[in-house]
């Protein structure tokens, strides 16, 4: 899974090297219908028949075009708003990447669309075509793995466009991230140096929580550990999911065992059941998490975690595309990748 060849080609970067948005003219010339034609089929499908409107979504689809809701509705063709789209607001890490990109947008006088994609692929593409057919001037995504329509409709969108949380060796346009499977070797390295053979792992069933867990995994396997558990919970991450996992997995956690798990909001709750059990921390159960929220250092007992700066992130991301919309400043064509440092507390 974790050298998997990148699925997304690689296409031009940047909005002078982008093609033209794809118009409606040419989705009626390749299926050989008028313009009126695709119209009716994407407004009142209702009045064209099956066939013909086949044949425009067939069009549709190879073009990857998106219809322009707002046509005709605007004096300029600047709509002054940004289109973000992250999997959750519940996790503390994007509310905070969001809430700083939004604060840099707001007082460059752009206002910020939010979509929430959830962790699936299945909605993503008609949540991409109804932000884009709204024309907002550049796009935030959380992540850069994208369904072949997904990343289309992205490339071909024509507007300056930042993926972030994410590394990628084809980035569509700009890209603010970090590597995921450096969490997890470093977390690895982490409670190996500190003479663990035993460990375990939670995660979240998101993409992005399993690198950091299967490679933490993989890199104590190679060292000589056994894992004595692995758990997997529906995203997004609850402490109450982090709770369940821990109460799932408790015959096999002999006295020590070093648990990473994907989230802090896991991690908690691990820890809490640990606690109910009688399990001494970090004695018997030493935890590490990830995204320094405010509760880790709050807990009893405070625990270690993976910080990363997603205000950070998102302050950055901003900088970016202010820098594209208003020609000011250097291009940016370099990823950026983020760092990351482990917070040792009282768990380990």
């Amino acid at each position: 899974m974790l050298n998997e060849p990148d699925p997304n080609p690689a296409p031009n970067r940047g909005p002078e090297r982008a093609r033209a948005p794809v118009k409606i003219t040419d989705v009626a010339i390749l299926a050989g219908v008028a313009p009126m034609t695709v119209s009716r089929v994407i407004n009142t499908p209702d009045r064209v028949s099956p066939g013909t409107a086949a044949k425009v979504r067939a069009a549709i689809a190879q073009l990857g075009y998106v219809p322009n809701l707002i046509a005709g509705g605007l004096s300029s063709r600047r709509s002054r708003m940004v289109a973000a789209v992250v999997p959750t607001i519940a996790h503390p890490m994007f509310a905070g990447l969001i809430q700083s990109f939004t604060d840099a947008m707001r007082v460059a006088g752009y206002q910020v669309m939010l979509s929430l994609s959830g962790y699936g692929d299945n909605d993503k593409e008609a949540l991409l075509r109804a932000l884009l057919g709204r024309r907002p001037d550049a796009l935030l995504i959380a992540g850069a793995a994208h369904t072949p329509g997904a990343f289309q409709m992205i490339s071909e969108a024509g507007i300056p466009v930042v993926e972030i949380w994410d590394v990628s060796r084809r980035p569509i346009d700009m890209l603010v991230g970090f590597d995921h499977e450096r969490v997890g070797e470093e977390v690895a390295h982490f409670f190996l140096g500190k003479g663990h053979t035993r460990f375990a792992t939670i995660s979240a069933d998101d993409p992005r929580a399993l690198v950091r867990t299967e490679t933490f995994a993989a890199a104590v396997r190679a060292a000589g550990g056994t894992v004595v558990g692995e758990a997997v919970i529906p995203a997004p991450s609850t402490i109450q999911a982090g709770r369940a996992a821990l109460r799932g997995m408790l015959g096999g956690l002999e006295a020590p065992t070093a648990l990473f798990c994907s989230s802090d909001l896991l991690a908690f709750g691990a820890i809490t059941e640990a606690r109910q059990h009688g399990l001494a921390i970090p004695n018997h159960l030493a935890v590490c998490g990830f995204g320094n929220f405010e509760l880790s250092a709050a807990s009893e007992p405070a625990f270690t975690t993976v910080n990363v700066e997603g205000s950070e992130a998102g302050e950055i991301a901003a900088g970016f595309l202010l820098q594209r919309l208003t020609g000011n400043g250097p291009r940016t064509d370099e990823p950026v990748h983020l760092a990351f440092r482990i917070v040792e507390r009282g768990t380990t």
